[in-house]
C-alpha cells in the first residue's frame, strides 16, 4: 500500500496535509470510545523550518499556477494591524463553492500581486487543502480505490470525501510543488501583508512570527478582537492541548482538550462554512479518517455527537460563549 494511504490511516491532525495528512492544524483529532479525547497530531517539528529572509520565486511552464512569493525582510519583522476582511468575504465565499480550485487560485493572482492579505491567505488554503492530491495525484486515487475495497466501516464517507478533493484540486500536479514550505511560505507573505488569519496559522504550526509569549499572548487577543472566523479556526490547534502550563495563555481559553474544539465551534458559529461537505470537515475525513456516520452532518453536530461526552457539553458551550463575548445563544 502506498505511503500516502499508510499516512492516511495514522489518523494525523490535519493542519499541514503534505507532511501530516490534514489539516488546513491545524488540528487536534477526534479521540477514541466514549471519553472522545482529541490528540494532537504534533509532528510541527517535520514542517520545514523556513528562514525569513529566503523566498521562493517559482516559475512553472506556461499553463500552470504562477507563484510570486515577495521576498520578506530580513529582520525587523513589523506584526500587521488587524486585517479589515468581511467575515464572509466574496473570495471566501468563492473558496467554499468552486469545483476547479487550480482556476479559483489563479484568479487570486492579480490581488495577491497586490498584497491582498486575504487573496494571499486564501491561496495558502487551496494549497493546504489540495497539498495531499496535488503532491501524488495517481497515488491518491489509488489509494482512495483501496480505501473503498477495504469496505470498512466508513470507508464509503471518506471515499466520497476523496473523491471531492480529487475533483476539485484535480488540475494540480506535483511540479504546482504544494509542499509544507510553500505553504508556510505563502502565509508569512499574508501574514506580512495583513492577515490575522494567517498570523495564526503560522502560530499554530510552530512558525510565529515573533517567538516571544508577549506576541503569542498579544496575537490571540487580536483574533478575538477581529471576530474573523478563518482566524480563530486556524489559531485552533494552538490553543489546544499544545498551550498547557504556558503562561502566556492565562486566563485565556487554552490548554485542554476542549479549548481546541471551542476555537473551531466558535469559528463556525462566526460565519466559516463548517457543511458536512466544507474544507473543515472534507479534509477530516479524507486525510484523517475523521468521517461522520450521519450523512450530510455538519462539524457542530459531529463535534457533539461523536466527540464530546455529555458532561462536556456545558464546558464546551461556556468556552465559545467566553470567545464571542457572550452575545450568542448557545447550542
Amino acid at each position: 500500500m502506498t505511503d500516502t494511504l499508510q499516512t492516511g490511516m495514522r489518523g494525523r491532525s490535519p493542519s499541514w496535509p503534505g507532511t501530516r495528512t490534514l489539516a488546513w492544524a491545524t488540528l487536534v483529532l477526534l479521540v477514541v470510545a466514549s471519553v472522545a479525547a482529541w490528540v494532537q497530531g504534533g509532528d510541527h517539528d517535520t514542517v520545514e523550518r523556513v528562514a525569513i529572509a529566503t523566498a521562493v520565486d517559482a516559475r512553472l511552464p506556461e499553463g500552470r499556477l504562477q507563484r510570486t512569493v515577495d521576498r520578506p525582510r530580513a529582520t525587523g519583522i513589523q506584526v500587521p494591524d488587524v486585517a479589515s476582511v468581511p467575515r464572509q468575504s466574496a473570495i471566501r465565499e468563492a473558496f467554499d463553492s468552486s469545483r476547479d480550485l487550480f482556476a479559483y487560485a489563479q484568479s487570486l493572482e492579480p490581488a495577491a500581486r497586490a498584497r491582498d492579505a486575504d487573496a494571499i491567505w486564501m491561496i495558502s488554503r487551496v494549497y493546504e487543502y489540495c497539498s495531499g492530491f496535488a503532491m501524488a495525484p495517481a497515488a491518491f486515487d489509488r489509494d482512495t480505490r483501496v480505501i473503498g475495497e477495504m469496505g470498512m466501516r466508513g470507508s464509503a464517507a471518506m471515499v466520497a470525501a476523496r473523491q471531492r478533493v480529487s475533483e476539485r484540486c484535480a488540475r494540480f500536479v506535483p511540479q504546482d510543488e504544494l509542499t509544507p514550505r510553500m505553504i508556510v511560505l505563502k502565509r508569512v507573505e499574508a501574514a506580512e501583508a495583513g492577515s490575522v488569519a494567517a498570523e495564526a496559522s503560522l502560530m499554530a504550526a510552530g512558525e510565529p512570527l515573533k517567538d516571544t509569549p508577549e506576541y503569542k499572548r498579544e496575537l490571540v487577543e487580536r483574533v478575538q478582537k477581529s471576530e474573523d472566523p478563518e482566524a480563530y479556526s486556524a489559531l485552533a490547534p494552538a490553543m489546544g492541548i499544545a498551550a498547557s502550563g504556558k503562561l502566556e495563555y492565562t486566563d485565556q481559553v487554552a490548554g485542554t482538550q476542549f479549548s481546541e474544539l471551542a476555537w473551531q465551534l466558535a469559528a463556525c458559529r462566526l460565519g466559516m462554512d463548517c457543511t458536512s461537505d466544507s474544507a473543515l470537515m472534507t479534509s477530516y475525513c479524507a486525510n484523517g479518517g475523521i468521517c461522520s456516520s450521519v450523512p450530510g452532518q455538519d462539524f457542530e453536530r459531529f463535534v457533539f455527537d461523536a466527540a464530546v461526552p455529555r458532561q462536556g457539553v456545558d464546558v464546551i458551550n461556556d468556552m465559545v460563549d467566553s470567545l464571542m463575548g457572550g452575545k450568542r445563544e448557545l447550542k
